[in-house]
């Protein structure tokens, strides 16, 4: 009966000294998960730099680069908001199909990118745009800091009524892929 009491007691000391050892390791990672998680913050425009070029392929495509110029990682949520030229009232509508699976984090030095459809032969209308409004999103999908105007490449690019823009993505490839 001894060697039954002290057995049982061994194990369920050893099993309380394994649960508190992973109780401690789920307390260290969970609290660098939130170290590193609290130190991102949304990109801006303050802190990123965006540039429009037009791509070679596809044929009526421009590729929107967003870059990290912070010391912090960034978030580019969601999709930019673009206006093509100046007269614009109504921003280019989101590619939903291109919605990623997480949202796209920008260590010091990264890109995002995002597609722009510029036209296409279904769309009616447009016009030719010299310029484009970039506003970035925050975790809710809404404009956040002031609009940066960006030159369109050519001195202008014509814009019909299908003009879309990518979600972000993590490479051109993807971005340019719809």
């Amino acid at each position: 009966m001894r060697i039954a009491t002290r057995f049982a007691s061994r194990a369920a000391a050893s099993s309380m000294v394994v649960a508190a050892a992973l109780t401690l390791v789920g307390l260290q990672t969970a609290s660098a998960a939130t170290k590193g998680a609290s130190s991102a913050v949304t990109c801006t425009t303050a802190n990123t730099k965006l540039t429009v070029t037009e791509a070679t392929r596809p044929i009526n495509h421009l590729l929107l680069k967003a870059t990290n110029t912070g010391t912090e990682p960034c978030y580019a949520y969601s999709a930019p908001y673009l206006r093509a030229g100046a007269d614009a009232q109504v921003p280019l509508p989101w590619a939903e199909e291109t919605t990623p699976q997480a949202v796209v984090v920008l260590e010091p030095g990264e890109s995002a990118y995002a597609g722009i459809t510029t036209y296409s032969p279904d769309g009616e209308g447009g016009s030719t745009a010299k310029t484009l409004g970039v506003s970035l999103t925050d975790k809710k999908g809404n404009a956040i800091n002031e609009e940066r105007t960006l030159k369109l490449p050519n001195g202008g690019v014509f814009f019909n009524s299908a003009a879309t823009v990518t979600y972000w993505q993590d490479n051109p490839a993807d971005a340019l892929f719809w």
